[in-house]
């Protein structure tokens, strides 16, 4: 009977997350696959460029936001760190005249990891330099673990936010331009409930405040282990007046605490959404853009699809349609 209960609550808990935001993604054409953690910008001739995990960094270009997505090739053929040949959680950004691309190098469960950092002046296939790493590693045992970096700027100086499970989400300040990090990082959000682990964070400014999205759950081979009810990926959020802190979720619960207010959640065939990131769109406004599993086509890493919506900000937290 307490059995039943329990699974019973997991389910009212899975269905409640998912009821709390819940709407489908943007229509998407050409190649909406190989999306994992993906990174969206515009370049200045109009053109969108996608980049995602795998290989040396996807990149997809697109006339529109939604598509058609075209593959073009990998970014690099394998990283400056240590040769790796299979990389991670692509974070670009335009600083000044130059795209500055953030990757990880590790292997799946390790803590044995960096960022490294490229740069293009355009963006296309073949004229991406590696430059290494950033300054930011991590090894077994240590506080964090070095991956999914997301570059921001406050104003006055450039920040790097990264992280993932091993003590979760961590911040750095990075130098003018922001080749390398200083100083000593420090933690920004951590979940100590042990089942929801946090990862891929991104900050987006909106008004007054930053707002810290992450990933926080199960994100990989859902194919042949897939979690309980609810603690598979979903993105969540805090937000504060300071890019370095402290971040609050919609209760005013520390981000450090646990905190955390649900963004997207599965719903429908939507499944298990993160790897996000955010994009001021010249023609929608702020989208988020992420990675879900669409539960009619299957569960595996390579079936993971691109997901887009519009986000309104008027209430003061981000709201998906």
């Amino acid at each position: 009977m307490f059995g039943f209960l329990r699974s019973f609550s997991a389910l009212l808990l899975a269905a409640g997350l998912a009821q709390a935001s819940s709407p489908n993604p943007m229509a998407c054409s050409g190649v909406c696959g190989n999306a994992h953690d993906p990174s969206i910008l515009q370049s200045t001739d109009g053109t969108y460029y996608r980049f995602s995990t795998g290989g040396g960094i996807a990149i997809h270009t697109a006339p529109a936001l939604t598509g058609p997505w075209t593959y073009k090739g990998e970014a690099l053929s394998s990283s400056k760190i240590d040769g790796n040949t299979d990389l991670w959680a692509p974070d670009v950004t335009l600083v000044g005249s130059t795209y500055y691309m953030y990757y990880s190098t590790s292997s799946f469960g390790s803590q044995n990891s960096a960022i490294g950092l490229a740069t293009s002046t355009s963006m296309n296939v073949g004229t991406w330099t590696d430059h290494g790493s950033s300054g930011v590693s991590s090894k077994s045992g240590g506080t964090y673990n070095a991956i999914d970096g997301n570059l921001i700027w406050d104003g006055s100086a450039f920040y790097l936010s990264f992280g993932s499970f091993y003590g979760d989400i961590y911040q750095v300040a990075m130098a003018n331009p922001p080749l390398k990090s200083t100083g000593s990082s420090y933690n920004i959000e951590y979940n100590s409930t042990g089942t929801r682990p946090s990862e891929g964070s991104f900050i987006f400014t909106w008004g007054s405040y930053y707002y810290l999205f992450f990933s926080s759950g199960s994100c990989c081979g859902l194919d042949t282990n897939r979690p309980t009810a609810g603690n598979e990926y979903k993105i969540m959020v805090c937000r504060s007046t300071k890019v370095t802190g402290g971040f609050v979720d919609k209760t005013g619960k520390d981000c450090r605490a646990s905190g955390g207010s649900l963004v997207l959640g599965s719903h429908g065939t939507v499944y298990a959404p993160g790897g996000q990131g955010l994009y001021m769109d010249p023609t929608y406004g702020p989208v988020i853009f992420y990675h879900y599993v669409d539960t009619t086509i299957g569960y595996a890493d390579a079936d993971k699809l691109l997901g887009i919506n519009k986000v309104s900000f008027s209430s003061g937290w981000p709201v998906l349609s």
